[in-house]
């Protein structure tokens, strides 16, 4: 199965097609990426909430245990400050699940962008590309089997005629050449069909 044309004009198309394709493809995913990171800047509230949260409840913790120590008043000195630690712990956890939230909205966004636009691309661009692959094969079999040259001559007798105009006619025509079995018309016109599919004899 063949990738490329082989006449030079189908081949530099298929060969911009496929660069602009594959570069659009890399732009997508970075861009996807872009976007996640500028999105996990809304996480930040969340660490430096997690953050001083964390330490605060670390210095309450330490004054706790230091005030019950104190004789008497020791336990009754400690427990507001074990609760307002304990209020730290959850204004940590509270920064911690907002990081885990923009954490997962920013994977999502990431992952939605890059199916669907690289989706998008895929559709634009590989039908037409596996499309030729399979007309070229099928003419280039069609060309090598006996009879193949008269079948190809006579689709390009049917197809397009911008590319006989530019064609020496033979006496009567190209349609009478190839009635009359003219293997020299018949080449001509094969190779023609051949050149519209991107393909030499």
């Amino acid at each position: 199965m063949r990738l490329y044309a082989q006449t030079s004009a189908r081949r530099n198309r298929q060969v911009l097609v496929d660069l602009i394709a594959v570069t659009l493809i890399a732009l997508t995913v970075w861009a996807a990426f872009f976007v996640r990171d500028m999105i996990m800047l809304l996480a930040e509230p969340g660490r430096k909430v997690e953050s001083s949260g964390d330490g605060l409840a670390e210095e309450l913790g330490n004054a706790g245990d230091a005030a019950s120590d104190v004789p008497l008043i020791g336990d009754v000195l400690k427990k507001p400050l074990q609760s307002a630690a304990d209020a730290s712990t959850g204004f940590a956890d509270a920064g911690a699940s907002l990081q885990e939230s923009v954490t997962q909205v920013a994977d999502v966004t990431t992952t939605a962008l890059i199916v669907i636009l690289v989706l998008l691309i895929l559709v634009l661009w590989l039908p037409p590309r596996l499309l030729w692959m399979r007309r070229s094969m099928i003419v280039r079999r069609l060309a090598d089997a006996p009879g193949g040259a008269d079948l190809l001559a006579l689709r390009a007798l049917t197809g397009p005629s911008a590319a006989l105009v530019e064609l020496p006619t033979p006496p009567g025509g190209f349609a009478d050449a190839w009635r009359r079995g003219d293997q020299e018309a018949i080449a001509t016109l094969s190779a023609v069909a051949l050149a519209h599919t991107g393909l030499r004899p």
